[in-house]
């Protein structure tokens, strides 16, 4: 039996090289949950989670104490069993849940995290200028930098979107595709006129129309747009992926490590998608260098599209010494590559912290 011996919880304060606009938030920095476990034996793992305020109903404050109460119930228990018991209650907290699971699974040398092979996996990346001279500078040094799927956030306003998406559109010129995310912002009929004034080719996908709850309207929007549709926000089980594979035109589902619970749970969640005729995507744009390592480490041997767990490139300070490397659009991974934790810039981001030794 193997037993926890010491756990330190912390708040980190990581700023971004420039707001990141969303539907509902405007994100200037990030503040995940980092979380270091300890065996009995000296072995140490980490993990981290990023709970985004307005994406669901989980609360910082809410998961903060949640991740104390869980870490105090480690006490004499072993790594397996506490798994179990984390699992049972994930719906209370799955971000909060998901950073202490991967955290045991990254101590007890998961899969998913072993890196077998040299790993290119083709990054999306978003496009934040709004209007045209500041859209082609950008679209410019993007396509230079070698990517060639690009992130566009709408569900503001919605002439305002579909001016945009044909300006970008338009000056891409078929050298890249676009991906739409609309954050659950759109009622079905604006959801629906947004995707009929869509001029140009090259838009792959239409992330999320409406809200996670609101099924039947996103099922409505698939039914009436041009552009296949891939949900996002209510893709957090298994039932959730089977739900999404009985409407028409849905064609990709957005899997995110933080609603899963664990890696083995993502891992079995991509292979539903897949099992059901759909695309899986990966990736959480809001998480940090630690986050996109783990779904890159999954992605490499499960999906089948671009990632999105470009997080790491918003923020500014690195998390590891030997940091994830981004050329030409792609992440890179050599075989065997694990990441060394920087602990002065943790130490220097962290803003709270919560120890306990059993």
């Amino acid at each position: 039996m193997t037993h926890i011996a010491k756990a330190t919880l912390r708040r980190l304060r990581l700023p971004l090289y420039q707001p990141y606009k969303l539907s509902y938030r405007t994100f200037t920095e990030f503040e995940p949950f980092f979380i270091e476990l300890e065996d009995a034996a000296g072995k140490r793992a980490f993990s981290d989670a990023h709970v985004s305020p307005g994406s669901s109903s989980e609360t910082r404050e809410g998961a903060w104490k949640y991740c104390q109460d869980r870490l105090q119930e480690l006490k004499d228990v072993d790594i397996d069993e506490s798994k179990i018991k984390l699992l049972s209650r994930l719906e209370e907290s799955k971000v909060a849940t998901t950073l202490i699971m991967t955290a045991l699974e990254a101590l007890q040398g998961s899969q998913w995290l072993q890196i077998e092979k040299d790993i290119h996996q083709e990054l999306i990346v978003p496009i934040n200028a709004t209007d045209e001279p500041g859209i082609e500078k950008e679209l410019h040094l993007l396509l230079e930098e070698g990517f060639t799927t690009f992130k566009v956030k709408v569900g503001k306003d919605v002439d305002a979107d579909i001016a945009r998406t044909n300006t970008i559109l338009r000056l891409l010129a078929d050298r890249a595709t676009i991906r739409l995310d609309a954050n659950r912002a759109y009622c079905k009929e604006d959801a629906i006129r947004f995707s009929h004034g869509i001029e140009y080719a090259g838009a792959d996908l239409f992330e999320q129309p409406c809200d996670s709850d609101a099924w039947n309207d996103n099922a409505a929007v698939a039914r009436e747009s041009p552009i296949p549709l891939m949900l996002d926000e209510p893709i957090c089980s298994l039932a959730d992926i089977e739900r999404a594979a009985g409407i028409p035109n849905v064609g990709y589902c957005k899997l995110k490590l933080k609603r899963f619970g664990s890696l083995d749970a993502l891992a079995a969640g991509i292979q539903s998608v897949h099992d059901h005729g759909m695309l899986a995507v990966l990736g959480d744009g809001l998480g940090s260098e630690i986050n996109n390592w783990m779904e890159a480490a999954v992605a490499a041997r499960l999906i089948r599209t671009k990632g999105e767990f470009n997080g790491f490139l918003k923020h500014v300070d690195r998390l590891f010494l030997n940091s994830l490397s981004c050329q030409k659009g792609k992440i890179h991974l050599k075989a065997g590559y694990f990441p060394q934790l920087d602990k002065e810039a943790v130490d220097r981001l962290t803003i709270d912290k919560y120890d306990i030794e059993y």
